[in-house]
């Protein structure tokens, strides 16, 4: 196998307004229940300005993007598994109501150790602000014959 579904350049996005149901779906689900997420007047009082989506939850939109990159794959005789995130950073809160703009773009691709690495950043459609990035490292596992 030397091929690979994806290619280094190929990019993918998603974009979507981040609700309040998002963020009490998420805060529920993961019992994350930090006034930053749910408490809003205590936000307001903060540089914030009000409630802030969970870090998690960006990662999760990231995930998105992933799955963009990867729906053809299982037609070519691998699965895509996802190994982790590296290097995530959350640079600005992201408010409720705002939408924001994920790009997904494969950066390297390792054709021996089959993985390819994608440089993925979320940004705030409004202010045009860089709330977050990580660098997705993807493993294609050949599937069973």
């Amino acid at each position: 196998m030397s091929e690979f579904h994806v290619e280094v350049g190929q990019s993918y996005s998603f974009r979507k307004t981040v609700s309040e149901a998002d963020v009490y779906a998420f805060a529920g689900i993961t019992g994350d229940l930090s006034p930053n997420h749910v408490d809003e007047a205590a936000m307001r009082e903060t540089p914030y300005g009000g409630r802030i989506a969970h870090g998690a939850l960006l990662v999760g939109y990231m995930s998105a993007c992933s799955t963009m990159a990867c729906a053809n794959a299982r037609d070519g005789g691998e699965t895509p598994v996802s190994l982790g995130y590296d290097r995530v950073r959350f640079l600005e809160g992201v408010r409720i109501g705002e939408t924001i703009a994920v790009t997904y773009r494969i950066a390297r691709i390792d054709a021996q150790a089959r993985r390819s690495y994608a440089d993925v950043e979320v940004h705030v459609v409004d202010t045009g602000k860089l709330a977050a990035v990580a660098v997705h490292i993807l493993k294609w596992v050949p599937n069973a014959p």
